[in-house]
């Protein structure tokens, strides 16, 4: 396709080429020879009449007019792809799209995986690819290199459409073979007791419970920390230890491991966890009715949640 002389597809280049500043990295993300990538960086540079990358011992660096271009060039390419997928039916029947999610190992316990299960009936070719939450989620979403966002309402980017998925109680969890869950556990023993606790990511940032503790005033006496929720269930495992965790996880944890929960002693606010995504994908088909899979699973959890606290 061209558009006034220009190749469109030398944009997807143009785009890469600034992102990875390897014409050998770039050629891989778009499946070309590394001759081919070079070829393409020269077209860029003959178009514009400009360097758009330029050789500073071993490695490439943008031009100021390349960096300047750059979220023109993005934010045209998300405008192609929103007219793309409004004009794109979607059969989740026959599709064969994959999906890209944001979402912690939480997340993916206990929501996608259901999910996943759900699709291999009524969508068996779609692909769902994961990616961990990183320092780079922000630019992720902004740049729709993502298709939806899975995560607590304090994370989420103001300005883009957002959905709410579902709430969450925090619980106390210990191994089964804790005698401490032989009688009712009082906020005394919560605090006394040694805690597992998860930090995120590489700024270490508590998790929602203890962010929420904090604001009350109270304290865990931490003894383990790991920035997995699903290594929790291991590090509880034939100890004496406590750890407070998301009601489902715990759930589903309890299913392969050794592990207990209880409703804790003392109120902690709901997580609101969310649905985002970039208001090009708004009118997207298919992620609207990946959107709605999500609501069917989470509502088909909260019945069976209400079914076992019963």
């Amino acid at each position: 396709m061209r558009f006034k002389g220009l190749d469109l597809n030398l944009l997807v280049a143009f785009d890469l080429l600034l992102e990875t500043r390897s014409v050998s990295r770039a050629a891989e993300r778009m499946n070309l020879s590394q001759p081919a990538m070079s070829a393409a960086l020269t077209r860029l540079r003959d178009y514009f009449g400009n360097a758009i990358l330029v050789a500073e011992g071993k490695q490439l660096y943008p031009t100021s007019y390349a960096e300047t271009l750059l979220p023109r060039v993005r934010e045209c390419l998300r405008c192609v792809e929103s007219v793309i997928s409004v004009s794109q039916s979607f059969d989740p029947k026959t599709s064969a799209r994959a999906f890209r999610l944001l979402a912690s190992d939480y997340m993916t316990a206990a929501v996608i995986v259901p999910l996943i299960r759900r699709l291999a009936h009524i969508g068996p070719n779609i692909r769902i690819e994961v990616l961990l939450p990183s320092d780079h989620d922000q630019e992720l979403i902004e740049q729709s290199k993502v298709d939806l966002s899975l995560m607590p309402e304090d994370y989420v980017i103001r300005g883009y459409p957002t959905d709410l998925l579902f709430t969450e109680r925090q619980v106390l969890v210990g191994w089964s073979g804790n005698p401490i869950f032989e009688r009712l556990i009082t906020e005394e023993d919560v605090f006394a007791a040694g805690h597992v606790g998860v930090s995120i990511g590489v700024r270490r940032q508590p998790a929602f419970a203890d962010r929420q503790l904090q604001i009350m005033g109270k304290i865990r006496r931490i003894e383990v920390i790991t920035e997995s929720f699903t290594m929790v269930p291991w590090l509880l495992k034939e100890t004496s230890r406590l750890a407070i965790m998301h009601e489902r996880l715990a759930r589903t944890m309890a299913q392969h491991f050794p592990i207990t929960y209880v409703p804790l002693p003392f109120q902690i606010s709901p997580m609101r966890e969310m649905v985002q995504y970039h208001q090009a994908r708004s009118a997207d088909e298919g992620l609207t009715w990946l959107r709605a899979q999500l609501h069917a699973v989470v509502s088909d959890e909260s019945i069976d949640v209400a079914n076992t606290s019963r």
